[in-house]
């Protein structure tokens, strides 16, 4: 990697533009980020300079990216909140590519999500299928990057499972819960993207773990490991719903989607091809068993709440 070339990283103070982001660094890469939030506090200090989103400038945009070697964006939403949708997400991720065309941007390394489809009936899945297609037209050299689920110290759901199995004596889980995953670490996510960046083949890739687990494997995994030993049971899908929406009413954060439990319950968080990731989810609660769960993880607080 050349020292002189500067990267581009969205979301470099969030989850996973930060490990991309340190990796970057420490091959002595020069970083930018592209933020929402540019007086965020961060680990970087001055390391890497912030910009903000001007997707209604383009002109600002594209010359904040002027002399960028590859772009690696994580840029997208969760779910719709208020005026924040996946149609202003995808809007602006077209606006975000036609101002790295105008930079003569060289390479874009986007972040995706397995099994995306533009016959899916979840705006999740369609629209990141959607964004790839705008990719592969952009005339940018590309590596499109589908990540089943990621954990690691900022991850929400196993996080959050735990969280919920450390404070209750009984955890729910929606339907029979053989439903399949094959969840990444973040560190071998972040790996993945670097290589891809450094390559210059056009590429799509899967980006999973060298574990597949039933959701119901998975939540006896990480109880075993915080030591918990809670009473598992299973309810309709609608009723495991209802229940999310009555705890995140007093996390004041949005807990579980409709769309999100559809998403898992179709196996779409699970890759058909090798493996990409080495580390083992039960290796990492091992190591990370008085940690993980200890406190929430908001997704609203993360990125709508001061």
């Amino acid at each position: 990697m050349n020292a002189n070339q500067i990267n581009a990283v969205t979301g470099a103070f969030g989850y996973t533009g930060k490990y991309i982001a340190r990796r970057l660094l420490a091959k002595g890469a020069q970083v930018i980020t592209l933020t929402g939030q540019p007086d965020r506090p961060n680990e970087f200090g001055g390391k890497i300079k912030a910009y903000p989103f001007d997707f209604e400038r383009l002109d600002r945009l594209a010359e904040t990216l002027r002399g960028v070697d590859v772009l690696y964006n994580t840029y997208w939403v969760r779910f719709d909140h208020a005026d924040v949708t996946y149609q202003l997400a995808i809007e602006n991720t077209r606006r975000l590519l036609t101002a790295a065309q105008q930079a003569s941007v060289r390479r874009i390394v986007h972040v995706s999500i397995t099994n995306p489809s533009l016959d899916s009936p979840l705006p999740y899945f369609h629209g990141k299928a959607f964004l790839e297609g705008a990719v592969r037209q952009s005339g940018l050299s590309y590596a499109i990057v589908r990540p089943t689920v990621i954990f690691g110290k900022e991850d929400i759901l196993i996080n959050n499972i735990a969280y919920l199995l450390r404070r209750f004596p009984l955890f729910a889980i929606p339907g029979s819960g053989d439903y399949r995953l094959q969840p990444i670490f973040v560190e071998d996510m972040a790996d993945l993207c670097i290589q891809a960046g450094e390559s210059d083949e056009n590429m799509t890739l899967d980006a999973c773990g060298p574990q597949v687990f039933s959701f119901n494997e998975m939540v006896a995994l990480i109880a075993e490991k915080i030591d918990r030993r809670p009473l598992i049971v299973h309810l309709p899908p609608s009723l495991a719903l209802f229940l999310s929406r009555l705890i995140g009413l007093f996390l004041r954060d949005v807990v579980l989607t409709a769309e999100e439990l559809e998403g898992l319950s179709a196996g779409l968080l699970l890759s058909s091809l090798p493996p990409t990731g080495k580390t083992r989810l039960g290796d990492w609660l091992e190591r990370n068993s008085r940690a993980v769960g200890v406190a929430y993880a908001s997704e609203l607080g993360k990125h709508y709440r001061n």
